[in-house]
């Protein structure tokens, strides 16, 4: 079974994105098309960018690297759980993709972003996207996106609006599909 990890994008204190991403993490496992592994970036807690040599290289001289690198390396797919600041996504995430390169090629990639108001996100996944698609990975078509998220989490955690699920079963079934032909030798396409 392909491994999905789902990465929490927030590393804010008194941030949603664990919650929503604890969500999104049931649901896929209640999917049932991947092994499913929960990476929230507040634990891999990342400096910022500090190789002396370009990703794509793949020569890391810092643990941590090599620890980020050996953690996506064993994901075949992944989904960004991911807030909108300011129009678009969150430094630590762009942060914690300019890492790595190798890792990140022809991975299946979905997007589900929410945001404190009525655009779930839009902009931050119009402006990651192009930048996804360059570095190599495979961004699924569907995304899920989550307008008004300070009325949808508490003390509780995340309540999904009606119909998320099905949304988030969407790309999955997008993703499943994208590791399965990842997979697939030439003799099978």
């Amino acid at each position: 079974m392909p491994r999905l990890q789902i990465i929490t994008a927030s590393t804010r204190p008194g941030r949603v994105g664990s919650t929503v991403a604890a969500w999104a993490l049931v649901e896929a496992r209640r999917h049932g098309a991947f092994d499913v592994e929960a990476i929230d970036l507040a634990e891999v807690a990342l400096p910022f960018l500090d190789e002396p040599q370009e990703a794509s290289t793949g020569h890391y001289v810092h643990q941590h690297t090599k620890d980020w690198s050996a953690t996506i390396s064993r994901g075949d797919a992944c989904l960004f759980v991911m807030p909108m600041y300011n129009g678009t996504y969150s430094a630590p995430l762009k942060n914690a993709i300019d890492f790595l390169y190798d890792e990140w090629q022809d991975k299946p990639v979905g997007l589900f972003t929410y945001t404190a108001g009525p655009s779930g996100g839009l902009p931050a996944i119009e402006a990651l996207r192009p930048i996804l698609t360059r570095i190599g990975f495979r961004p699924a078509e569907r995304s899920v996106r989550v307008p008004g998220i300070g009325e949808l989490t508490g003390p509780d955690g995340f309540r999904a609006p009606a119909g998320l699920d099905g949304e988030l079963a969407g790309v999955l079934d997008e993703l499943a599909k994208l590791a399965a032909d990842a997979d697939a030798s030439p003799a099978q396409v």
